[in-house]
């Protein structure tokens, strides 16, 4: 992981207007990116359109593109690139015409990291319908799935972004699991 002190500072002078402190911070996060974007990618169709690299340069212009940054520190900062992989990757299947519900596609059942969504049988239409529903009931708890689904974060990386103990994290991260399972067997 990236120095946060380093990351914090960057932002500060992102938000004060120096451009070059977004190319610096681009430098320093990319790595840790697109690990988390390899892993995101990792178990994609062969012909998928969206690699890797693309995913982690279309969350940035979504991050850095046209607006001021809000993200005050590294865990801040985390959050947002966790979601902008989100949007990029829900944008990506809702451009394919995919149904917004099943099309074919069987339901999701959660595990680690969403194995991987599945491997490739996620609707992430009707995921990101639930987590928005998750969110709604529980902000922190569509977080820990944020940070751990599309972050790629293990539990203890998740405890230091959001500050809470690798318990707390953990037992979020179960009942989330749970409480989505049941959305989308349910259909949404």
């Amino acid at each position: 992981m990236s120095d946060p002190g380093h990351t914090t500072r960057l932002l500060r002078r992102l938000t004060d207007g120096d451009a070059k402190a977004a190319d610096e911070l681009f430098t320093l996060v990319y790595e840790e990116l697109h690990s988390v974007a390899e892993r995101l990618m990792a178990g994609e169709r062969s012909d998928h359109t969206l690699q890797a690299t693309a995913l982690i340069h279309e969350a940035w212009m979504r991050l850095l593109g046209g607006a001021a940054v809000s993200a005050t520190d590294r865990t801040h900062f985390l959050r947002l690139a966790a979601r902008a992989m989100r949007h990029v990757l829900v944008d990506h299947a809702r451009g394919r015409g995919r149904a917004k519900r099943g099309g074919g596609v069987k339901p999701l059942p959660l595990d680690e990291a969403v194995a991987h969504f599945e491997q490739n049988d996620t609707d992430l239409l009707a995921l990101d319908e639930a987590l928005e529903k998750l969110a709604a009931q529980d902000e922190q708890l569509a977080r820990i799935v944020e940070l751990r689904c599309f972050g790629g974060l293990t539990l203890e990386e998740t405890g230091e972004v959001m500050g809470l103990t690798v318990r707390k994290v953990h037992m979020g991260w179960t009942f989330a699991r749970g409480w989505l399972r049941g959305e989308l067997e349910k259909g949404g």
